[in-house]
């Protein structure tokens, strides 16, 4: 609907003449634009798999401006976080997405809402896609008691439906995910996990035994490997004796993805799900992507790579900038439209921050709300004041 109210409010755009009378100089309809378009996309590498997705891809109006409204909302929420850290206002470890926008909403397009979604720590980014606001967001990192988590859990720690977090421990995700895989299985509800993990978490044993149970149980797990580079501040050749992640699966089939452009991913999830879905088992997917941050906002990201490198993702792959081009150069958007969504995220935004920063921190007999325990606090010596602590579930 807010697209629909950009462009009638855009019809008559026009300037005052000389004599202070209007001239009309633009007048766009939606019979103005381009419906859709297709575009070629890269080619993913294969890994024991004889065909993968299409190297062509389909892209309506409708889904370029959906796509580009929540990369660029992404986006502009991670740079607030980063000013909210610097200002001291949020505390404890934060692990910025920016850069990486293209992954979550690829993948999120890709799948239906029904279908699970588990994560790491760099977390925000899949917690907007699924459906929490920016403002629950932001106040989650703030503390605050309007928080996603009711301002418990922080950067690394936000769920939503279908949504199992964000998890501290480095890997960890990857077997309650195939776990979560194996529920769906067991339901019989004909829906998959997507279960991420980082390049860093990459060598982690208990990713391979997951694997290995995945495989030998079929379970409709897509195990994503969502590299960016670099591993905290290690280089993914400083760390892997093989840096091919999608062949890491060594029996389960791999697709190699770019990361960095929103129709690869999609296209490469869709291949994937329809795969889990048909009861072949699991497949892996590794996305080449890169975060502009550092590892968390105690990294600079400038002392194991240039800021030159940076600087060259950011001008010749951007995710965003690429689905504004191709959006503009087809006829499919303005740049007075694109322009118009720029200010109402920013607006968005900075509202967020607004209450992330007002409202009220939780109280501190909230302390031992939401604890799935069904048995009364232990006596400890020492410990008196907790005792008075009731757990409630």
């Amino acid at each position: 609907m807010q697209n629909m109210l950009t462009i009638l409010t855009s019809v008559f755009r026009g300037s005052l003449s000389k004599n202070g009378s209007k001239v009309v100089v633009s007048a766009r309809t939606y019979a103005d634009f381009t419906p859709q378009a297709s575009f070629d996309i890269k080619k993913c590498e294969l890994h024991r798999l004889e065909q993968g997705p299409p190297g062509e891809a389909v892209l309506t109006r409708e889904d370029g401006l959906r796509y580009y409204r929540a990369m660029q909302t992404m986006r502009r929420m991670e740079l607030k976080a980063d000013q909210l850290y610097k200002q001291k206002i949020i505390r404890g470890f934060c692990h910025l997405y920016d850069g990486q926008e293209a992954c979550a909403v690829g993948i999120e397009a890709g799948v239906n809402p029904t279908d699970h979604l588990i994560t790491a720590y760099r977390a925000h980014g899949y917690t907007y896609t699924r459906g929490i606001s920016v403002k629950e967001i932001l106040a989650e990192l703030t503390g605050r008691k309007g928080g996603v988590a009711k301002g418990k859990g922080g950067s690394m720690h936000m769920y939503a439906k279908h949504f199992y977090g964000g998890n501290g421990i480095v890997g960890a995700q990857v077997p309650l995910g195939a776990g979560v895989a194996l529920a769906c299985q067991y339901q019989g509800n004909n829906q998959i996990c997507v279960t991420l993990y980082g390049d860093g978490a990459a060598n982690q044993g208990q990713i391979f035994e997951s694997f290995n149970m995945a495989a030998l149980w079929k379970l409709p797990c897509i195990f994503i490997c969502e590299n960016n580079k670099y591993g905290m501040g290690t280089s993914v050749e400083r760390a892997s004796a093989s840096t091919d992640y999608y062949k890491r699966g060594d029996f389960i089939p791999g697709l190699r993805v770019d990361g960095m452009d929103v129709l690869c991913v999609r296209e490469a999830t869709k291949f994937a799900a329809d795969y889990c879905r048909s009861g072949k088992g699991p497949i892996l997917m590794e996305l080449q992507t890169y975060r502009y941050h550092g590892h968390s906002m105690s990294d600079p990201g400038v002392s194991y790579r240039t800021r030159e490198e940076i600087q060259e993702v950011r001008s010749k792959s951007d995710p965003i900038s690429m689905l504004k081009d191709r959006m503009i150069s087809t006829n499919m958007a303005s740049v007075e439209e694109i322009k118009e969504m720029d200010v109402e995220i920013r607006k968005e935004v900075e509202e967020a921050a607004q209450f992330a920063t007002s409202d009220p921190e939780p109280p501190l007999e909230d302390l031992c709300n939401h604890i799935f325990y069904n048995e009364p606090p232990m006596e400890v010596r020492g410990t008196n004041p907790w005792t008075k602590l009731k757990s409630i579930s």
